[in-house]
């Protein structure tokens, strides 16, 4: 009867209650990869509101593309950088749907070598 989701969406939902369980109020670090591009923000769920985005269809980066490892890893330091600008240095980090793989997993160890913690 009801609408059927896909893999991934059953991924993203089963990814998202287990973050909402044990993020304890902090921020969550969100991203998205498309076939070209990589986004990521931080978002506090608390406020409603993103306190740091970062994303490779910048102007400063926006000759390259976005669909490599090394271009995935510059997006996760930029946001973290942004994001301790912002007064935050621990987050969730919610892959959505996506698997920690590759360009999610180059984006995760860029964050955290600019200093934030997950």
């Amino acid at each position: 009867m009801g609408k059927e989701l896909s893999l991934f969406e059953q991924r993203r939902r089963r990814v998202r209650t287990a973050l909402k369980a044990k993020s304890s109020g902090r921020p969550r670090l969100s991203i998205h990869r498309s076939s070209q591009h990589i986004y990521a923000q931080v978002i506090d769920d608390a406020a409603g509101v993103t306190v740091a985005s970062a994303s490779t269809l910048e102007k400063d980066v926006r000759g390259t593309t976005g669909a490599t490892t090394t271009a995935a890893n510059e997006v996760g330091k930029r946001l973290a950088e942004r994001a301790k600008a912002a007064g935050v240095t621990t987050v969730v980090f919610d892959r959505g749907g996506f698997l920690f793989h590759g360009r999610v997993k180059a984006l995760a160890e860029g964050a955290r070598e600019a200093g934030l913690e997950f």
